[in-house]
C-alpha cells in the first residue's frame, strides 16, 4: 500500500464514520435501544435480527427489519424469553411459518433463531462472551466453516464494539477493538481490491484478515474504523 493510498483511506474513515451515513442502515436498530438505556439484551436482540436481514439494498433492510420488530412489539427481549405465548406443554411460541420476512429468510428461521436465544439467555446475561463461531453455530444454527467470513456476525461484533461515540455502539466492553475483523461482503471485496488491499480471489476469512491486517498499518488500535474507508470508496465512486 502506497503513502498515498494510506492517507486516502485514513481520510475516507475520518470522513464517513458519522452518523448522518448510516441514517438507513441496520446499525439504527441496536443503536436506538442503546441510546434509550434499554437492557443490553434489548440491544444484542436487535442486533442479531438487523445483522441477520443485512442482505441487500438497505432500504429493504431497514423496512424488513422495522417488520420484525414491530411482530416483537419493539420489545425483543421480552419477545425472545415469553414469544407470543405458550403451548400447552410449556413450549415458547413465536411466529414460525414458512411467509418471507425478508428476502429467502423466512419466519420459521427467525423463529429458530429465537428459540436458540432464548436458550443461551437462560444461562447467560450477555452474547458478548461467545465468539465468531460459537454465534455462528449456536445462534444462527448453521454449520461450523472455518474458511466462511462469517460477515454478518463481524459487522455486529463491529457495532457492538467500537466505542468512539459516532456510527458504533461501544456497548461490549471486554472485547478489544484488535480482535474484531472488516465484515468482507462482495462489495467490500471488491472496493478492498481496487484499494490494493488484498489480490485474493477468495472472498473467505483469510481474505477478511489480509484486509484487517493492512488496516492495522493504518489504525494499529482499531483496524475496523477502516471499513468506514472502504464505504467511503464507495461512496466516492458510485456510478
Amino acid at each position: 500500500m502506497t503513502k498515498e493510498m494510506a492517507a486516502q483511506l485514513k481520510a475516507w474513515a475520518d470522513t464517513y464514520n458519522d452518523p448522518q451515513y448510516f441514517t438507513e442502515d441496520p446499525i439504527i436498530f441496536p443503536k436506538h435501544f442503546a441510546e434509550a438505556g434499554a437492557c443490553i439484551q434489548d440491544v444484542e436482540a436487535a442486533a442479531i435480527v438487523a445483522a441477520h436481514l443485512a442482505w441487500g439494498r438497505r432500504a429493504m433492510i431497514v423496512r424488513d427489519t422495522k417488520r420484525v420488530l414491530d411482530e416483537m412489539d419493539w420489545k425483543p427481549y421480552d419477545y425472545i424469553m415469553k414469544g407470543r405465548g405458550t403451548a400447552t406443554d410449556g413450549t415458547v411460541i413465536y411466529r414460525d411459518d414458512p411467509v418471507s420476512a425478508h428476502r429467502t429468510i423466512k419466519w420459521s428461521e427467525l423463529a429458530q433463531i429465537f428459540a436458540r436465544l432464548r436458550e443461551y439467555y437462560l444461562g447467560s446475561e450477555s452474547l458478548e462472551k461467545l465468539g465468531v463461531s460459537a454465534i455462528r453455530t449456536k445462534i444462527f444454527g448453521q454449520k461450523e466453516d472455518r474458511k466462511a467470513p462469517d460477515k454478518k456476525i463481524n459487522m455486529m461484533r463491529r457495532w457492538m464494539v467500537r466505542d468512539d461515540g459516532k456510527v458504533d455502539l461501544g456497548v461490549w466492553k471486554d472485547t478489544a477493538k484488535t480482535d474484531l475483523l472488516i465484515p468482507l461482503d462482495v462489495h467490500v471485496y471488491d472496493q478492498a481490491v481496487a484499494t490494493g488491499l488484498t489480490s485474493r480471489r477468495s472472498k473467505d476469512i483469510v481474505t477478511a484478515r489480509e484486509i484487517t491486517d493492512s488496516f492495522l498499518e493504518i489504525f494499529p488500535d482499531d483496524p475496523c474504523k477502516g471499513d468506514f474507508a472502504l464505504f467511503g470508496y464507495g461512496v466516492t465512486h458510485s456510478k
